[in-house]
Formats: C-alpha cells, structure tokens, sequence
C-alpha cells in the first residue's frame, strides 16, 4: 500500500494501493479508496521496475478490493491548498464533519484533519433592532421653500425659528428696532421684501416661541429687556403687527430665553442675561416666580420636564441644575457638567433623565446622559467631533430619538435613547450642502402621518428656509401605531392658578390616527380671565403692562372684579344688535375698567414706594 500525494504537500498514511505510474486526483471517494474522477489519472515515470498500469480505468477499477458500501451520493474528500481536508457534500457547499469516515478506517489524526472553529450564537455580532435604524431625512423641492428671508445676524445661540401646524416664524433683520416674520406653512416660494412682520421690540429679537396650547399665540424676547406676547390673525399677518397683547417687563438686561409651560395654560417662563428666571401668568400679565439666586452667570437654555414641575438648566459656569420654579429651591446640581469653556445645553427626558450637549477641554463636542438622582457621574458620554458651533438637541419624547444640530454645521445627527446600556445608540447622519444658521423643529401633530414622517424641520440659510422630512420607510399604506404613539395635543391640562396651588398634571394626549383636522377645531378653547382671549375683532386691545415688581415684592393675586381681562369676541361685537349680547358687552367693559382701575392704582403705589427707596426715606 503506497502513500496517497495530496495537494498541499500533505500524505495519506493509509489508502487504497495505487499503481507507480499512477497518480492520486484531489478527489477521493472516502468509502472506496477510489479516484472520483478516473479519466484525471496521469501518468508517472515507472520506478522500480513496477508493473504499467491497467490498460483502461475501468479495468483498474475491477481489479480493487471490494467494499461493503457503494452510493451514487457518497461524499468526496477535499485538499485544500492549505492542506486541510473538507467534506463536499454536493453542490459546493462544504461540511466540517466526515461521514464515511467509520467505512474507511482513517482518524482524522491520521489524515491531519484541521476542524472549521466552533461558531458560538453567544459571541455572534448581531446588529441591535431598532424600528428607527433606516430614518432618512430628505429636503423638499425648491419650490416648497422659503426664499429671499434676511435671517437675523445677532451674536446669539438661539434656533432662530419656531414653527407649529400653522404657521412659521423667523427672527429677521431689521432697521430700528427687532422683528420676526409670520409666514402661513402653504405661503412658501419668495417672500417679497414688503411682507408685513411683527416688529413692536425696539432692540434685535434673540427668542421666540410659539404657545403649545394655541397655534396663534407667540411670544418674543429681546434685547430692549421686554417680553411681548403676540397675536397672530387666524389667516397669517396682513400689516406689520406693532402692538402685542401683552408687555411682561421685569428683567434689568437682554431676554435671551422664552419657553411655555407644556401643560398649564398661559404660564410663561423667560430668563435674560440679568441671570434672573421670571415666570409669568400672562392671562393676568403677573409675575409668578423670581428666581435671581440660583444662577452666578449667563444661563444658556432652559428646558422643562414632561409635566412642567420642574427644569434644568445649563450656566455659564459649567454647570447643569434641576430647579423647583414653585419653591424657588434647587433639586440637585452638577459642577462641570462639560469641562470647555464653550455654551451647552442641557434637556429634560420623557423618563426624568437629563441630556446634555457640550464642549471638553479639548474642545471637543460632546453628548451626555445624566441620572439627576445621581450626578456624580454621566450614565453615557460620547464624543462627536471638534467643530466650534454649540449643539442644539430636538427631542421627541414619544420615539426617544434625540436629534442634534450643531450651528454652522451642514449635517443632524440623530441618536436613540434606550433604558439599556449604553443608553445613546447613534441611528444615522443627514448631511447637506449649506450649513445651518438656525434650525425650528414642527410638533408631532403637524406631520403627515400618510408617509410615515415623524421629524420635519425647517433649516434656516443666509436667505432662505428649507424644510427637511425625516422619514422611517415603510411598505404600507396603512397607519402605523409603532411610530405614532398618541401624543401631546394643544388642550392644556390645567389652568395657571391650578399649577400655581401646586398641582401637577401629564399633557392631554391626542391620537394622530385622524391626521388633517381642520385647525378651526383644534383651537385652543381659551377661558375668559385670559387676556389672549381668542379675538379677532378688527381693534386689537391696548397691550397690558406688568409693573417691574422688586425682588421683596410677591405677586398680588387678582380681584374677583378682574376675573375677565379680555375684550369681547369678534362674534360678541357682531352680534351687538342684540339686546343679550349687548348687556354682556357692557358688562366686560365694566369689569375691564375696574381692572385698569386697579391696576392704576397699584402702579402708582409701586412708584410711590420706589420714589421713597430712592430718596433714602425706607
């Protein structure tokens, strides 16, 4: 019995015997011993004087032992050029194991076996499963953008813009004074350069934001120290708007930050560069809460949580908080939050986990996920780039997915956040070709549910805004629960003097299965002690001035005469022929001269008092 030469240089120690002038294919039959392929067999030079081999292969085949076991299907042995021998088990796909090995007699220590490796379903990668993997953001056609808007140039990390199903605004440029425009979503194309605005600040507009609970109030801050409340016409502006309903003046510099309550109707918090936090109840143009202690410099954003009991904040001294607006007490605080020197921004989760964005001291950007029970230290950290522009995160409390917008950057980057470690899986980039100057974010019930959107935002250029569509691909035609879970809708959960005794309430959730209702019926229902009563009457009231109340001062709760500060309705001063509705006319005007009666009076004792601080005489 001679030896079988393999390829690879490897040798069988045991096989069938082969004649000299013979010699071996790569395949083998692994129950005869025999050559497969018979008519590969070539011819050796005859050593030793052997005997030439049989005339024909197939006599050759004759003249073998015989064996117990023959099979059209018998597997062939493999030598690869490494020498590790295989199983073909037909059609080219290849076993580890040998199953004729028991009728041939070989080991596999004989035959120097080299086993595949064990592949163990535990170590296996598997990708993580994530409904938001596949997000692609797209921007609209040319012709669905918003062109030839002078975006403003102030110095001032703000987004710039703020949008709702029914309108959008953007801080412009302007002569004299500071000015935002109001544009209806369907007014798109240019926009000509005598397009009324809202422009009643007398210095630049830094932020605006428009009221969660009616699609036509917007407030704005400023660099004239003033907070005005607007209201915007139901069919968009037809003449620059110059008189807010509401003038809240109370901070000694720049307001930089304007942000409603997410559930409690006409509360409004605003934070300038005083380093002071007021919260107003702008139905009664009061000052709620002043909160000038708690923060030593330059507050960068606020942000509340989910049912406005509390909000954090990021500082200029590097700092993240968690605040209690209604005991002006601080909850908990972590120092150095980010270590560079450069703004951050810190939001509250829909879990009550706190998500930062900022700079290390290597100037690099940073993300972070914080446990206020818990800041000793970030549950994550990553780190994204080394660009200059402050991140600005969007989140969506019903996905958990967090986008991020760095100003100046071309790209949003968009992260998961998930209860298992490491809490932010990073999903996917949109990149575009011009950087971002701004950027405003629609709520989720202004989404076209039909195409699967659940982000869309409006980017804001040297000179134009461009929406941009986020949207999870989908087959289906049909409404998708996964994605579109029921969501905040605009009716608020509880009225400001409600919040103010100390209750707390979730947002009231809508279900955007019925997509497209008509905005006349999703308007907010606005109670009568409320000065942006819902009027559209052809004279707008005259805007209601809070007096600037001193540190000791508290706020003084309204009378029972001025539980009504609005003027009538459109509908009541169309229907003044009838003797009913006139009556109730009177009535509100009565009770509205009370109101400035008293109000009158408790101006000129401020300034009375202010008179005798003045003069040393307290």
């Amino acid at each position: 019995m001679r030896k079988l030469r393999l390829r690879g240089g490897r040798r069988l120690a045991h096989g069938p015997k082969v004649e000299p002038g013979l010699q071996a294919p790569n395949k083998v039959s692994p129950a005869l011993g025999l050559p497969v392929a018979m008519s590969s067999l070539t011819k050796l030079p005859n050593v030793g004087g052997a005997s030439a081999p049989p005339s024909s292969p197939f006599a050759l085949f004759l003249s073998l032992p015989r064996t117990p076991f023959l099979s059209s299907f018998t597997r062939t042995l493999i030598a690869d050029p490494l020498g590790t021998i295989t199983e073909d088990c037909g059609g080219g796909r290849k076993c580890g194991s040998w199953g004729s090995r028991a009728a041939t007699g070989l080991s596999p220590a004989a035959l120097g076996e080299r086993r595949p490796p064990t592949t163990d379903m535990s170590f296996r990668k598997v990708v993580r499963q994530s409904k938001f993997r596949h997000v692609f953001g797209q921007p609209v056609k040319n012709d669905q953008c918003y062109e030839d808007i002078r975006v403003s140039r102030v110095t001032w990390d703000s987004t710039f813009c703020a949008v709702n199903p029914k309108f959008l605004a953007i801080i412009v440029e302007a002569s004299g004074g500071g000015a935002f425009m109001v544009l209806p979503l369907s007014k798109t194309g240019r926009i000509d350069k005598s397009y009324p605005t809202v422009c009643g600040h007398t210095g630049p507009v830094l932020d605006i934001d428009w009221c969660p609970h009616n699609d036509e109030v917007i407030a704005s801050g400023s660099e004239d120290c003033t907070v005005m409340v607007w209201q915007i016409p139901e069919n968009g502006l037809v003449a620059p708007l110059t008189e807010p309903v509401v003038v809240l003046e109370g901070h000694s510099k720049r307001v930089g930050i304007v942000t409603w309550h997410p559930t409690a109707r006409n509360v409004l918090l605003s934070a300038g560069c005083d380093n002071v936090v007021l919260i107003w109840n702008v139905g009664t143009a009061e000052e709620l809460y002043r909160l000038d202690d708690l923060h030593p410099d330059l507050i960068y954003n606020i942000s509340w949580n989910r049912n406005g009991s509390l909000f954090c904040s990021a500082c200029k001294d590097k700092s993240v908080r968690v605040i209690d607006p209604r005991r002006g007490t601080l909850v908990v605080e972590r120092e150095k939050a980010h270590e560079g020197a450069r703004p951050m921004r810190a939001i509250f989760l829909a879990n009550g986990k706190v998500f930062t964005t900022g700079f290390s001291r290597m100037s690099e950007r940073q993300l972070a996920l914080w446990d206020p029970e818990n800041l000793e230290e970030p549950m994550a950290l990553q780190e994204l780039d080394s660009s200059n522009g402050a991140l600005l995160p969007f989140y969506d409390p019903d996905t958990n997915v967090i986008y991020v917008c760095g100003k100046g950057d071309s790209s949003i980057r968009y992260f998961e956040i998930t209860a298992e470690p490491p809490y932010i899986h990073f999903l996917n980039t949109f990149t575009s070709k011009e950087p971002q100057r701004g950027m405003g974010r629609m709520p989720k019930r202004g989404l076209d549910v039909s195409k699967c959107e659940i982000a869309r935002f409006y980017k804001l250029h040297e000179r134009k805004c461009e929406p941009i569509i986020m949207t999870v691909p989908r087959k289906s035609d049909l409404f998708q629960d996964d994605l579109y879970p029921d969501t905040a809708g605009p009716e608020a959960a509880l009225e400001a003097e409600e919040w103010v005794s100390g209750r707390d309430a979730e947002p009231l959730l809508i279900s955007l299965r019925e997509a497209y209702v008509p905005s006349k019926q999703r308007d907010l229902k606005v109670s009568r002690k409320n000065v942006l009563h819902d009027s559209r009457a052809a004279s707008a009231p005259a805007p209601t001035r809070a007096g600037v109340s001193t540190p000791a001062s508290t706020p003084t709760p309204v009378s029972a005469p001025s539980s009504t500060t609005s003027s009538s309705s459109s509908s009541s001063l169309a229907g003044a022929g009838d003797s009913g509705k006139l009556e109730e006319v009177t009535r509100e005007l009565r009770l509205l001269r009370t109101l400035v009666k008293e109000q009158g009076e408790r101006i000129a004792r401020l300034e009375e008092q202010l008179g005798r601080m003045e003069n040393g005489d307290v």
